[in-house]
């Protein structure tokens, strides 16, 4: 990776961690102009800086406040940022559902996991924050989803994962549905114990996952 390229994407990272908002925006647009590809500006660069912020916040060194305007920074990045992501139109579009658990309202994670699902070339249907278990199960039986994302930043609404789970196996269609489950306190172990399909820690492996797992169940299917 070439020196500038490395810098631009640590003063990205940098630039979200410190909540200098200008700064991510005039970086974001130094990173297009020098021609890099605008999924890694996010994934390694504003991802990574909005990952350090999250650590922060859970070793109490940062509080919602901080929290937030380092995710309005990671937002104004993006916005210079998406336009020039390019999109994997070459195959069928598959359906996914996304949103954060009942009982948490932190949807930075989520909102991450999203834009690197529409980039890997998934249509996203977004629930948003504090979504009953039971709207998952609706919404993806309405649209015919193959992806479930549930995320969640605390640790008290981790069960409400398991219920999706098991609520789709309760309507039947637990093995049409691949399930991936993020965020700060889960873990691979936890995704294995309540039965989830797939977890990764960053928000662009996982979509690249959810993308494998689905194909991979597609072909199952077919």
């Amino acid at each position: 990776m070439s020196n500038v390229k490395e810098k631009l994407l640590k003063d990205m990272a940098k630039s979200v961690v410190n909540m200098e908002e200008d700064d991510t925006v005039q970086l974001a647009r130094d990173f297009i102009k020098n021609g890099y590809d605008a999924y890694e500006g996010i994934s390694n660069g504003l991802a990574v800086g909005m990952d350090e912020a999250g650590k922060l916040y859970e070793e109490e060194e940062y509080y919602i406040p901080e929290l937030l305007m380092c995710s309005d920074a990671m937002y104004a990045g993006m916005d210079v940022l998406k336009p020039h992501l390019k999109y994997d139109e070459t195959e069928e579009k598959y359906k996914a559902v996304v949103g954060v658990v009942e009982g948490d309202t932190h949807d930075i994670g989520k909102n991450l996991f999203k834009i690197m699902l529409e980039t890997t070339g998934f249509e996203v249907y977004d629930l948003g924050r504090d979504v009953p278990p039971s709207e998952f199960i609706n919404k993806a039986k309405e649209l015919g989803a193959k992806l479930i994302g549930l995320s969640t930043l605390m640790t008290t609404t981790m069960d409400n994962m398991e219920i999706v789970i098991n609520l789709l196996k309760k309507e039947g269609i637990r093995d049409d549905v691949v399930v991936m489950v993020g965020g700060g306190p889960i873990s691979q172990s936890f995704a294995d114990k309540i039965g989830a399909d797939g977890y990764a820690p960053e928000a662009s492996r996982a979509a690249r996952l959810a993308k494998d797992l689905v194909r991979g169940k597609m072909n199952v299917a077919v």
